[in-house]
């Protein structure tokens, strides 16, 4: 039997602010070589203020990293835990050196983003690149597990979670009931770049088979669309479409009375869930009198903890058998040309 040896696994997420006064220096990471003035700045930094200058990501990064090592330990894998973010603390770059100090030769990246798109696979690469850059040459090497959409554990939790927020909806209006599958969008430059070799929509197809896999598990009677949140940038830049608020709008007219919200663009609850959909399209649903509700995010689910277990086993042992349940291709190694950044508009002089 072939394997391979890993003697660390390390969590790799996004990151956000812990208290008031990381708001804005946490933006200004996250914005970094685009030049966003501070004013703007200033306007997403409400949305954090709202709850207290505190996003749920890091908190929940904490959790899924105690659970996955409890369960590594209970199939006997003995790896020691690290995490590190692109945009806060602990960032990539100090986690990377201490694994460094650490003795660290060789560790396995868990990316909280199944998809395959710039900004939720090849920034990552790019992110652990600059970390080994800057740990210099005693940088472990970090290998990155392979995109999961599809994988029998993430579409379970997301089915467990569709089924109990289809509960809490009138049964009466079932009929006249929609889910909206809902992911972050990008600019359709980074879109139309999203596989290997460019030229093919991963990020949109495998989003589509999540929706597509988790319906017909749990509501296959239910009408569903795959829409969008979260866009930022200029107008003049077009981003994917329809906006979730947007979508709304349309069911209403429509005759929908009851709309599920899914965010299966997501793994753990980010502030763009937070302010997004609990409140921006919670407003836009109330205004418009429709019933309302919100499917969890996989965070700590147990199929889906058991999912990373099983992804590292996948990785430790090359001939174990790959669980998927979808036709979209995933991958392990990404070639150089693969979900390549957008283009950047000039800013106006």
């Amino acid at each position: 039997m072939a394997t391979m040896a890993y003697d660390a696994f390390l969590l790799v997420s996004f990151g956000g602010p812990e208290g008031p006064d990381d708001v804005v220096p946490f933006l200004r990471n996250v914005t970094r070589g685009r030049g966003i003035p501070d004013e703007r700045l200033a306007e997403v930094a409400t949305h954090y203020q709202h709850f207290g200058g505190v996003s749920p990501i890091n908190g929940q990064c904490r959790d899924l990293l105690a659970a996955v090592g409890a369960s590594l330990a209970d199939v006997g894998i003995d790896l020691p835990l690290y995490w590190g973010n692109r945009n806060w603390a602990p960032y990539l770059g100090d986690t990377v050196g201490q694994m460094r100090d650490d003795g660290v030769r060789r560790a396995l990246a868990f990316v909280t983003s199944p998809y395959g798109s710039y900004s939720s696979c090849r920034q990552y690469l790019d992110d652990i690149a600059a970390a080994r850059a800057t740990t210099g040459p005693d940088a472990p090497v970090i290998d990155k597990i392979r995109h999961y959409h599809d994988h029998p554990g993430h579409i379970r939790a997301h089915v467990d979670a569709v089924a109990a927020a289809l509960a809490t909806l009138p049964s009466d209006r079932r009929a006249t009931t929609r889910i909206a599958f809902t992911a972050h969008s990008i600019p359709t430059s980074m879109a139309s770049s999203s596989g290997p070799g460019g030229g093919t929509d991963r990020y949109r197809s495998q989003l589509r088979e999540v929706a597509a896999l988790v319906t017909a598990q749990v509501a296959a009677d239910v009408g569903w669309d795959l829409v969008w949140q979260s866009r930022s940038g200029p107008p003049r830049v077009p981003w994917l479409e329809p906006d979730i608020n947007d979508h709304l709008h349309r069911l209403a007219d429509d005759g929908v009375t009851s709309v599920l919200v899914s965010p299966i663009g997501f793994i753990c609850d980010h502030l763009e869930v937070a302010w997004d959909l609990d409140h921006e399209a919670a407003e836009t649903a109330k205004e418009l009198g429709l019933d309302f509700v919100r499917a969890a995010t996989p965070g700590v689910h147990p199929s889906f903890v058991d999912m990373i277990v099983d992804l590292v086993r996948e990785r430790l042992d090359p001939a174990r058998p790959r669980a998927d349940l979808g036709r979209v291709p995933t991958w392990d190694s990404c070639p150089a040309d693969c979900c390549r950044p957008p283009t950047r508009p000039h800013p106006p002089k």
